[in-house]
Parts: C-alpha cells; structure tokens; sequence
C-alpha cells in the first residue's frame, strides 16, 4: 500500500478543505516546496498536489508557479490535478515536470476528449472520481450530474486509463475513517489500480485499507490526519 501525502493549493497557500467546501478552509502554516520537502526526507515514494482554484474554475496563475516550486524541490514523483480542462493544460503541467496528471471534470463530461489524453500521454493520465452516495460531482465537487461512479469508472477503463484516484466526497476532509466498500466496489467495476482518497484519519484506517488491496486498490491520499498531527508520515509508511 503506497502512502501518497497531499498538498492542496488556494491562494498559493497549503490548505485543507472539509467535504470540498470552498468556504470550509483551513490555512496550514509553512511554504508548500518545504512542505513537499519534508514529506520527501519522511520516506514519502510520491506527492498528490491539487490546484484548488482551478479545480473551481478560479484561475489563479500563483499556483501554478507554486507546483512548479513543488517539483523542482523534490526528486519523487508528483502527481498534480485541479482545473485541468485542456489539452494545452495537461501538456504545460507535463512540461513543469509532474509525473502524473489527474482529470475529473472533464473525464465525467467529455469521454472522446478522455480518450485523446490517453493517446497523447498515456499512463500520464489518470482519472479522479468524485462522489458523493455513489453519484459523481464534478467543477471542484459544486456541481451533481445522473452519472454513477460505477459507470464512470467502466467509461474510464474502456477509454484506456489504467488509474482512477476515487475521493469520497462526503468524508474528505472529515477525519471518518475511508469508504472501503465503495472503494473496493469502483476497482471491481473497472478492473484498474484505485488510489483511495477521503476520510483516513488513524493508522488503524490504512490497515483496513491493506485488506482491499487484492481488488486492485494499492494506494491511498493522505492529507488532514498528517497535517492535524493524528499521525506521522513515518508511521503511515511503518503500518502500511
């Protein structure tokens, strides 16, 4: 089980968010490239950055330089997502040096232009689903379509993507404990590697999570338990 710490980015600072609300924010103290570093010194195999504002369609050019910031500090695979709507979007983040780009809006709203990311970049290209009681959000989790997770998940795998990053929304940011089951049941629907994502709040949380892993789910995002101290990085990678 790959232990993948987050940095979420709004205004240029490290925040955390609770259940994706915009108004729900906490700033963490210290700069997100130093941040990302300690994470790296911890033992940290990958970084999981999100551009909040672009993930709310809120251009916010600060961040961008930020990540930048972020992959040149550290020698680890960074994986970036957050308001990545284009083709020229997902090339620039490539170019900056990210080793994975997750698409969510527009995975959900636009399967033919999914499949043209897949061609262009590849195993570059993963997929984050969304969802809340099983129904996929999407633009920065504000907006509820008739889309499953389920079904997005089997699009996903037939476009090519081999990765879904699946968030459920109504424990991010909540301290709740992961939804294992649905989890699990979006990697048995797809037949791809799930990265977990919401909720872990204790070591005992990625333990459980081990026990899905034969479903295909081998990692998992960790944000607020390692900011709000219930848990070292060093732990995490200890229990996993």
């Amino acid at each position: 089980m790959l232990i993948i710490p987050a940095i979420d980015l709004r205004d240029g600072k490290c925040v955390r968010l609770t259940q994706g609300r915009r108004e729900d924010v906490k700033v963490y103290d210290g700069e997100a490239a130093e941040i990302a570093g300690g994470f790296e010194e911890a033992g940290a195999r990958m970084i999981h950055v999100v551009d909040l504002d672009g993930a709310f369609a809120d251009r916010n050019s600060q961040n961008r330089k930020v990540v930048r910031r972020i992959i040149r500090s550290v020698s680890i695979p960074v994986q970036f997502g957050g308001g990545l709507r284009s083709v020229t979007d997902v090339q620039q983040m490539i170019e900056f040096g990210a080793a994975q780009v997750v698409i969510g809006t527009l995975a959900a709203e636009s399967p033919e232009t999914l499949e043209k990311f897949v061609q262009l970049f590849g195993f570059r290209v993963c997929v984050g689903i969304d969802a809340r009681g099983g129904q996929v959000l999407t633009h920065g989790w504000e907006k509820a379509g008739r889309l499953t997770a389920a079904a997005l998940a089997r699009r996903v795998a037939d476009a090519g993507v081999d990765r879904i990053v699946y968030t459920d929304v109504s424990r991010d940011g909540m301290l709740a404990g992961p939804n294992l089951e649905q989890t699990s049941a979006i990697a048995r629907e797809s037949g791809l590697k799930v990265t977990a994502s919401g909720g872990v709040s204790s070591l005992e949380d990625l333990r459980k999570l081990k026990t899905i892993t034969r479903c295909g789910v081998d990692s998992v995002i960790v944000g607020k338990a390692l900011y709000e101290g219930r848990f070292t990085l060093k732990e995490a990678l200890k229990a996993a």
